[in-house]
This record gives C-alpha cells, sequence and structure tokens, in this order.
C-alpha cells in the first residue's frame, strides 16, 4: 500500500517530575490528546520518563534505563499506537547490556509493532549536558523507518546541529524528520542570549528542512530542572522552512499541523538540491579537518 499524501504529525511539549510513572502516564494522555484531534504521527520530547539526569555525572541514574522493546515505556507506547491507530516516536534510555546504554528513538506503527529503531550518533559533553558519561554513541547509522505514514527519519537533539545527518536521513528516503529534543539554557547563561540561541536552534532545523525539501517535526521539553531553563518553542516546519505550528516557550502543549507531500514535490522540483549536488567533490568531508 502506497503511503497517504496528507498526514496530521504532532508533538508533544512537556515538563517532567521526578517520579518515572508520573511521567509515563501524563505522556501518554497527550498522545491520547494527539490521537482525539486526528493526528496520525505522534512524537515525544527526549528522554520523556525522566527529569534530564544528564546534568551531572551519577552511576546510579543507569536503573532509569529500559530494554527495547521488552520495557514498560516501549510496551505502553506500542499499547497506545495499536489502541489508537496511530504512528508513535518515543525517546528511550535504552540497556542494551550491562554497562553499555543508548539514547534511542523508537518508533511505533498503527498495529503496535516496532517499525525501527534509531540511536543518537551524536553524543553531547558540555556543562550540564553529561551525555557521553551515560550513552554509547550510535551504530545503527541514519534511518529512514519504514511505516504506514510513509518513511520516517528519527534523530534525537544534538543531531539537529549536523547537516550530514539530516542529509544522509534524506537521501534514505525519509520524508519527514523527527527530532526528540532537550534543550534550553543554563542558568548562568548571559543576558540575551538565551533567545539568541533558541532562535539558532530552530533555524538551523527550518535549513534542515529547506536544504533536504522535506517536512521536520521537533518536540522538546519545557520547564525548570536543577540549572537548565528548557526552551519549549516546539515546532513543526514544511520543506520550505515555513512554521507551521509552534510551541510556547513555557507551557505544556500539543502542537499539531496538517502536511501534504505534495509540497515535498513542488520544493524539490523548484529547488533541485539533490540534482545539483556535486558528489564527485565531497570526499573531503570524511575528514576530521583539513589542515
Amino acid at each position: 500500500m502506497s503511503p497517504p499524501d496528507h498526514l496530521k504529525v504532532a508533538a508533544i511539549q512537556m515538563r517532567m517530575v521526578a517520579d518515572v510513572d508520573t511521567n509515563r502516564k501524563r505522556c501518554l494522555d497527550f498522545i491520547h490528546q494527539a490521537a482525539d484531534a486526528g493526528a496520525d504521527v505522534v512524537v515525544t520530547p527526549e528522554l520523556f520518563t525522566s527529569l534530564y539526569f544528564c546534568q551531572r555525572e551519577d552511576a546510579a541514574l543507569f536503573s532509569l534505563a529500559e530494554a527495547i522493546p521488552d520495557g514498560p515505556t516501549c510496551q505502553a507506547l506500542a499499547a497506545v499506537a495499536k489502541a489508537r491507530n496511530i504512528v508513535i516516536v518515543g525517546s528511550i534510555f535504552e540497556k542494551r547490556a550491562p554497562g553499555l546504554y543508548h539514547n534511542a528513538a523508537v518508533v511505533f506503527d498503527r498495529d503496535g509493532s516496532m517499525a525501527g529503531k534509531y540511536r543518537k550518533m551524536h553524543i553531547p559533553d558540555d556543562p550540564n549536558y553529561y551525555e557521553k558519561f551515560y550513552f554509547t554513541p550510535g551504530d545503527l547509522g541514519f534511518q529512514a523507518i519504514d511505516t504506514t505514514a510513509g518513511k520516517l527519519g528519527t534523530l534525537v537533539c544534538w543531531d539537529q546541529w549536523y547537516p550530514e545527518g539530516a542529509r544522509l536521513t534524506a537521501m534514505k528516503g525519509a520524508r519527514m524528520l523527527f527530532y526528540p529534543t532537550a534543550i534550553g539554557a543554563h542558568e548562568r547563561e548571559a543576558e540575551g542570549m538565551d533567545a539568541v540561541h533558541r532562535d539558532a536552534w530552530v533555524t538551523i532545523q527550518r535549513s534542515h528542512a529547506i536544504a533536504n525539501g522535506l517536512f521536520v517535526v521537533a518536540a522538546n521539553r519545557t520547564g525548570v530542572e536543577e540549572e537548565m531553563k528548557f526552551w519549549g518553542s516546539s515546532f513543526i516546519a514544511d520543506p520550505m522552512g515555513q512554521v507551521l505550528a509552534q510551541a510556547s516557550t513555557d507551557q505544556e502543549e500539543v502542537i499539531m499541523a496538517d502536511i501534504n507531500f505534495i509540497d515535498t514535490d513542488v520544493a524539490r522540483e523548484g529547488w533541485p538540491f539533490f540534482r545539483d549536488r556535486r558528489i564527485d567533490a565531497y570526499d573531503a568531508l570524511t575528514q576530521r579537518w583539513l589542515d
């Protein structure tokens, strides 16, 4: 069966608390809300079952990780996907084996089956983002996951800043890019820079939509956790980078947009970036730096 030309997509923006079960239940409630409004595809924020634990290095926090697909969060998302006949992109702290953990995005199709899994490729190590302590870099590569909604690209947070990841995912055939996210400002950030950095975050992802002629959906958390104030500002952009829907900076919301994949054809035919790429001249991109 050919994927539909029209879809309604939704992104969940929410606050998290210390209790995992509470966060999971509240996220499921938001998914039901999106489904009630007619959503076909829903994406969660990054690591939505807990507070953003990577603000410090603490081995005890590995206990938050779950198996895929047998952990409680995967099982709950799969059940809701089947019950509501929707596709869900969910963020999971994956326990692959003792001492081996990933930051994963898992896609569940309308029948509750796991359509695919992506492991975050770019792992930051910055103040209050000590992710290298917790996560092994992804080893599944960039993917376009087949679903009844078409091929979906699932990148995660820090991946947002890398045009290479968006490009390779698009080249695999993804017609939407989903970015589960946990990003914000440190409380010590210089006055005025919060808005500058948040605008850069939106702009870089809109540029991925334009450069690749596809839809981009970013789902962020909001609220204050320890020293971080998360930006919110979740959004959905079309293949020309136009923002179709955007959340506030500080409220819990489910944002939605109707998307028409004819827009991808129009964008790529009008601005044929894939046709004009000089693939014979890009070998140096595999180098760290050109001295």
